[in-house]
């Protein structure tokens, strides 16, 4: 039998957290913000450098995050007075100022991430789960991944553009969010 070391598994394996916090199941299983998830998630223009939360308080939609243009924002708060149950919506999403180095950014790191194998799958998608926001060359990783593996290494390929920070917040499918733990 042959084996073979392929150049940069030894150095993932370091890069894996040792993260010993058992995953429980997410605290907020409402149908509300579920259905308002799905709504905002299958909006035409939520994209990849979009990053919107969706929580509830009584039978208002709260809405937080960082999206691209104002356009975005609007849409999303539209949609999501659209969900039925939903009474009034607070938008409370940032929009991003407009930046060409921020732009040229995002799309360096979404082709470095998505330009993977290990992600090339989830590339083509409706809705690719690797978000890749963008601050004033501050970036930041929100989404999905299926292991801590993953998370580690769209980590390590979003990081060496000349980005001013990093911020890995990816969470391993079935994670709980904090907020919602």
């Amino acid at each position: 039998m042959f084996s073979r070391v392929v150049p940069g598994c030894a150095v993932l394996a370091l890069l894996l957290p040792l993260d010993v916090a058992a995953s429980q199941p997410a605290a907020d299983t409402s149908p509300l913000v579920a259905e308002l998830s799905r709504a905002i998630q299958s909006h035409h223009q939520f994209g990849i450098f979009d990053d919107v939360v969706v929580d509830v308080e009584g039978d208002a939609a709260v809405l937080t995050g960082r999206v691209t243009s104002p356009e975005k924002k609007a849409g999303f708060g539209i949609r999501a007075a659209e969900v039925p149950g939903v009474r009034s919506v607070r938008n409370d999403i940032k929009v991003l100022p407009a930046s060409a180095e921020d732009d040229e950014l995002r799309y360096r790191i979404a082709r470095a991430v998505y330009g993977h194998p290990a992600f090339w799958s989830r590339a083509a998608m409706p809705n690719p789960p690797i978000h890749v926001v963008v601050e004033s060359g501050h970036v930041t990783l929100t989404g999905t991944v299926n292991s801590n593996a993953e998370r580690a290494l769209a980590r390590s390929l979003a990081g060496g553009f000349g980005e001013r920070s990093l911020a890995n917040h990816l969470r391993v499918r079935g994670e709980c969010r904090v907020s919602r733990c």
